[in-house]
C-alpha cells in the first residue's frame, strides 16, 4: 500500500460526510474494516425553536429501515420529522391517491429535514470504535493507486485507502480526480423551494399537482408547517423568488390549490435548476461512487437520497462481507458486486421519473387525454397501484440486507 510512515492507513476512507457518506460510516460500523469519514463542517445544533431548514427529503420506508438497524432512527424522531399516510397526484382532468393503508403499512413515508438526519447519522457514527469522523476536515488532495489511494487534508494530515469512497456530491473532487465520466443533462427548469407556515395544524399528505409550465408540490413538515416546491422556467422562478413576501404569498394564494389552505407565513426560499447525471461507471479499482456522486435524479418524488442510502447499504454490505473472504477488498471482482447491486435499479429510477417528468410536461392534447386515463385507471386498478406503492416506498425490488432490516455485522 502506498504511504510513508506518517501516513494513516484504512480500509475504507469515505469522502463526504453528508447524508449518504455518514450512513455508509454508520452501515460499517463494529464491522472489521477500519473506516475514516472526512467532512468538510459539522452542521449547525439542532433546537426544537428554529425555523425549519429549506432542504428536506421525504424518506422512505426503506430508508427508515436502513437509519433504524444501524441505530440512527432515534436520532432523527428525537428531534423533528413528519409522517406522511397520503399521496396525491392531479391534474384537471384526473387524480389518484395512494394511502398507506392500501399495502398495511401505517405510514408511506417520512418528510425529513436533511440537517436533521444527518446530525443523526453522525452523532451515531462516532459510537463506532472502528470508525473515525475528521469533521470539519478539507480534501486538499487526492493520490489515486488501484491498490492504495492517498487523501491529503488540510493540515498536512495523510490517509491510505484500499476502498476510496465518493460521497461528496454531485460535483464530486473524488470523481473528477479517479478519472470518472457522467453523463447529464439539464432540465431547463428550475425549483423554487419555499418554506411556509400554513392555517393547518401538521397534515399527512403530499401532494403534487401538474400544469403546464410544470409540478407544483406540497410536502407537510411537523406543525403547522410545510416545504412547497413551485417547478417552472429559470426566469419565472428568479422572478418569483425576488418577490418582497407579501407579493409572493398573493401569488401562492392564486396559483396552488384551495386544499393547501391559508399560507399564514412565508419563512423562507431557495431555488436550484433541475437535471438529471449519471456516473458512466460506479467502480474502478479501489473507488466507489455513492449518493449524488454516482447519480442526480429529477427531484420530482423526492427519490434522490432514498436511493443514495440503498447505495450505501448496498456497498457496506458488499465490503463487510468480502473483509471475511479475502484480503483484496478493493478488487475490481469486489465492487463490481456493489455496481450490479445498484446501477440498473438507479437507472430505472431515474428513467421512471424521467418518463414521468415528460409525460406530465408535455402540453399536447393526445398525451394529456392519455395521461388523464391513466391517472383514473391508476386510481380503479389497485393490484398495479399498489405495485408501484410498494416498490416506491423500498419494499419491493433487490433491496440490501440493512433494507430489510438484517444485520450485515454478527
Amino acid at each position: 500500500m502506498m504511504g510513508n510512515a506518517m501516513t494513516e492507513q484504512y480500509d475504507v476512507v469515505v469522502v463526504g460526510g453528508g447524508m449518504v457518506g455518514a450512513a455508509l460510516g454508520c452501515c460499517l460500523g463494529d464491522s472489521d474494516l477500519r473506516v475514516a469519514v472526512i467532512e468538510n463542517q459539522r452542521p449547525r445544533p439542532f433546537s426544537p425553536e428554529q425555523d425549519h431548514d429549506l432542504r428536506v427529503s421525504a424518506l422512505s420506508i426503506a430508508s427508515r429501515t436502513i437509519l433504524e438497524t444501524v441505530g440512527a432512527w432515534e436520532g432523527v424522531t428525537a428531534r423533528r420529522f413528519c409522517p406522511y399516510r397520503r399521496m396525491r397526484v392531479w391534474e384537471a382532468g384526473g387524480d389518484t391517491e395512494f394511502c398507506s393503508d392500501e399495502i398495511e403499512k401505517p405510514e408511506l413515508g417520512y418528510i425529513v429535514e436533511n440537517r436533521v438526519t444527518q446530525l443523526a447519522l453522525l452523532e451515531r457514527l462516532e459510537d463506532f470504535s472502528n470508525v473515525t469522523l475528521m469533521c470539519p476536515a478539507t480534501t486538499e488532495h487526492i493520490d489515486y493507486q488501484p491498490g492504495g489511494s492517498v487523501v491529503q487534508l488540510d493540515g498536512r494530515r495523510q490517509l491510505a485507502a484500499r476502498v476510496l469512497v465518493a460521497a461528496d456530491g454531485g460535483q464530486s473532487k473524488v470523481r473528477q480526480a479517479v478519472g470518472m465520466g457522467v453523463s447529464s443533462r439539464d432540465y431547463k427548469q428550475h425549483a423554487l423551494v419555499i418554506s411556509i407556515e400554513t392555517a393547518y395544524e401538521q397534515q399527512d399528505i403530499t401532494w403534487q399537482h401538474f400544469v403546464p409550465t410544470g409540478p407544483q408540490a406540497f410536502l407537510p413538515l411537523s406543525g403547522p408547517h410545510a416545504s412547497i416546491v413551485w417547478y417552472h422556467t429559470p426566469d419565472e422562478v428568479r422572478r418569483l423568488k425576488s418577490l418582497s413576501d407579501r407579493a409572493l404569498l398573493i401569488e401562492l394564494t392564486d396559483t396552488f390549490p384551495e386544499c393547501l389552505g391559508e399560507i399564514k407565513a412565508i419563512l423562507g426560499r431557495a431555488s436550484f435548476p433541475l437535471k438529471r447525471q449519471h456516473a458512466l461507471d460506479y467502480v474502478k479499482p479501489g473507488v466507489a461512487l455513492i449518493g449524488d456522486a454516482a447519480h442526480i435524479i429529477n427531484p420530482l418524488a423526492g427519490q434522490g437520497v432514498n436511493i443514495g442510502l440503498l447505495d450505501a447499504a448496498a456497498l457496506a454490505q458488499v465490503l463487510v462481507a468480502a473483509k471475511a473472504k479475502q484480503p483484496d477488498i478493493g478488487s475490481l471482482k469486489v465492487l463490481k458486486q456493489y455496481e450490479r447491486l445498484r446501477r440498473n435499479d438507479n437507472l430505472l429510477m431515474m428513467t421512471t421519473m424521467e418518463l414521468f417528468y415528460r409525460v406530465f410536461s408535455n402540453p399536447h392534447l393526445p398525451v394529456k387525454l392519455l395521461r388523464n386515463a391513466g391517472l383514473g385507471l391508476a386510481e380503479r386498478v389497485t393490484p398495479a397501484k399498489t405495485k408501484v406503492m410498494r416498490y416506491a416506498m423500498g419494499l419491493e425490488g433487490n433491496l440490501p440486507k440493512l433494507a430489510r432490516g438484517e444485520a450485515i455485522v454478527m
